[in-house]
């Protein structure tokens, strides 16, 4: 009976031994991460007071500039810096971060936001990652709690890569303010007060003593056409008509330069929201049609601003949509 014989264990030679030095140290190795993006655009402190300074973004949309298109505010105290409003961008933020160290070596304190839209809080992980405490509105968790706030954040993660990226997070703030709060910061105060839901879902000012400089955020747009969203315009302008405006000598919107006539600055951003109020509400009132009726107004007095193109028709329609809400009320 003939044996059979089975064919020998074939052992590892020398190139399969070669394959697996060569793989193990990337099997255990973690993948590195690229250097974040750096933002290349110009952005300049400009002194406003004794404490106080500001980088003011281009007037053009949202992603453009890359990203850089709203305000952010310096307060240099004797017990650290606070900042307000953190850019839409994180490299935007880093940029920031580099011109305060240019200003003062005093650490930074505090970030106050002044509502939640994308352009002016994506950076605020920056601030948080360097120890900064956060504080914002009360009223500002509808946004953070929201599907719109995650949409958003992958659209710009796209419409602004890559200086919005699969790292960028959204930051919760640490305190909330529910009306009124004030900060004592060496020589320094600051007040702060929650507008409710004007702009946004919670807007917040801060009012810089001694220097009496007024940080609006965007209750305030100057030298281009607002951004209206899904604000509520009704208390948006009462807000404006009842700002109380005395005393102060300097006002820094979240939009445009910092005006020393603070009455002239509200002007551009209360008629405009007016205007659009009156226009839709009587198109609403007469029942006619959204494109009809922004084709019948006379827009002359807008249409040579900045964004006009992009946000105008965009605003008349939301403001339509409110109107006819508003009258179901």
């Amino acid at each position: 009976m003939s044996e059979t014989r089975r064919p020998p264990e074939r052992p590892w030679g020398l190139p399969v031994l070669l394959w697996l030095l060569l793989l193990a140290p990337m099997a255990w190795a973690a993948p590195a991460r690229e250097a974040p993006a750096e933002a290349t655009v110009e952005m300049k402190p400009i002194h406003v007071s004794e404490h106080v300074w500001y980088v003011q973004g281009k007037p053009v949309v949202a992603t453009g500039n890359q990203g850089f298109v709203s305000n952010a505010g310096i307060v240099i105290t004797g017990e650290g810096v606070v900042v307000f409003d953190a850019l839409g961008t994180p490299a935007l933020a880093r940029r920031l971060v580099r011109i305060i160290r240019g200003l003062t070596d005093q650490p930074i304190r505090k970030v106050v936001v002044s509502h939640y839209h994308a352009d002016h809080i994506y950076g605020l992980q920056v601030f948080k990652d360097l120890g900064a405490e956060i504080i914002a509105a009360a009223g500002a968790e509808a946004y953070l709690d929201s599907e719109a706030a995650r949409n958003r954040l992958e659209e710009r993660r796209v419409s602004l890569f890559p200086w919005v990226d699969e790292h960028t997070r959204l930051v919760a703030p640490d305190r909330y303010v529910e009306d009124r709060m004030e900060i004592r910061m060496g020589e320094v105060t600051l007040q702060l007060q929650n507008l409710g839901d004007a702009h946004s879902d919670a807007d917040l000012m801060m009012f810089v003593l001694p220097d009496r400089v007024l940080f609006s955020g965007d209750i305030i747009f100057e030298g281009r056409i607002p951004f209206v969203g899904s604000a509520n315009t009704r208390h948006w302008l009462e807000t404006l008509e009842q700002l109380d405006t005395e005393g102060v000598r300097a006002l820094i919107p979240g939009h445009g330069p910092a005006a020393r006539e603070p009455r002239k600055a509200i002007r551009l951003t209360r008629d405009y929201l007016a205007f659009l109020r009156r226009e839709m509400g009587h198109a609403v009132e007469e029942m006619i049609p959204f494109d009809e009726a922004y084709d019948a107004v006379d827009w002359s007095r807008w249409k040579d601003l900045p964004t006009f193109d992009e946000a105008n028709r965009r605003n008349a329609y939301q403001v339509y949509l409110s109107m006819e809400a508003e009258g179901f009320e």
